[in-house]
């Protein structure tokens, strides 16, 4: 379901910033820490994650910001062993099978479903807590207050948010008939994302094909299919594969002239002409913060699975100039960083 907001008829109402508080390649890999970690007697989480470290920095600030809040610090009181896919999901079975076989007390599956599922799969008793689209939807949790079983964490409205990207990107081009949306087959999600994105398109009365890419190549075949569509603009979701890729995503779309929006600010950051999502460090911070609780004894059956309700909106300028785009006064003041 959509929400009326300030900014058109369709979509999630926006949240200012302000109204809150802000693997490598193969089977095992570990940032800071983690060697000495393992060998420690220190409580130990596994982070597994579908994304690359080189992009979550950020991310992992916000987790780690989380546990410090309900008393675990990294360098003092629990470990972390990090478990990277860097976007090959097939990686994450055996990455989130050898963390079960470290025991850890504790796994983190970030970077949505496919790392949530991975975990699932790997054990039914050790607990999990998510960072997740839809987990009801998918079937990892069976409700949001009442999860059951081994997984709780923190749910992104993730298909939801498209129909936002797609009616921000139509007030940015008003006459567009055509916006695309790029996926990756390979997501569980990616059926619910396209029926999502075409049921928008409808609400809109624009045309949204449904581009698709889970390799290199596939990537640049999407991009270079947009001008045959005639597409005006592109909406890139949240997902693990294209942020691990996220340079690539932006100079691709530089290089079609492609109006693009996407789900984290540090697309606009690195050039894309604007973002609007979840605040994906905060959403991390709520899951270190389960996670501290449940090594303080809570059990993840009885913590209920987090909605956030911090979003930001981000407008790069010198993107729009670059297209020769006008952005509309409107969404500037919605925006909560205008890049100049």
């Amino acid at each position: 379901m959509f929400l009326l907001d300030r900014c058109g008829n369709l979509g999630l109402a926006f949240m200012r910033r302000r109204d809150f508080i802000g693997g490598v390649s193969g089977a095992a890999a570990a940032w800071p820490f983690a060697t000495r970690a393992e060998q420690s007697a220190l409580p130990l989480v596994g982070l597994l994650s579908a994304r690359s470290p080189s992009e979550s920095a950020g991310v992992v600030a916000g987790f780690r910001q989380g546990l410090r809040e309900v008393g675990f610090d990294e360098e003092r009181n629990v470990a972390i062993t990090y478990r990277w896919a860097e976007g090959h999901y097939d990686r994450l079975p055996a990455l989130a099978d050898d963390l079960v076989r470290r025991r850890v007390a504790v796994i983190f599956a970030a970077g949505g479903p496919p790392a949530a599922f991975a975990a699932k799969t790997a054990t039914t008793t050790i607990p999990v807590v998510i960072v997740s689209s839809d987990p009801v939807r998918l079937g990892l949790v069976a409700s949001l207050a009442r999860p059951g079983g081994n997984i709780t964490g923190v749910s992104l409205f993730a298909p939801t948010i498209w129909g936002k990207q797609l009616d921000l990107l139509k007030q940015v081009l008003p006459k567009a008939r055509v916006i695309a949306v790029l996926i990756n087959p390979t997501n569980p999600n990616a059926a619910i994302y396209a029926n999502e994105a075409a049921a928008a398109g409808r609400v809109l009365g624009i045309e949204v094909p449904v581009l698709k890419a889970s390799s290199a190549e596939s990537l640049g075949q999407a991009f270079a299919s947009l001008a045959k569509l005639r597409a005006d603009g592109l909406v890139v979701p949240a997902e693990a594969y294209f942020d691990s890729r996220r340079d690539r995503v932006v100079a691709l779309s530089a290089q079609h002239s492609i109006a693009g929006c996407y789900p984290w600010r540090e697309y606009a950051v690195t050039g894309g002409l604007m973002s609007y999502g979840n605040n994906l460090p905060h959403a991390y911070r709520q899951a270190g913060n389960y996670v501290g609780r449940i090594l303080k004894g809570e059990k993840p059956a009885d913590l209920p699975v987090v909605q956030p309700t911090t979003f930001d909106f981000v407008v790069n300028l010198k993107t729009a100039k670059a297209l020769g785009l006008t952005i509309p006064a409107s969404l500037l003041a919605l925006a909560d960083d205008v890049i100049e």
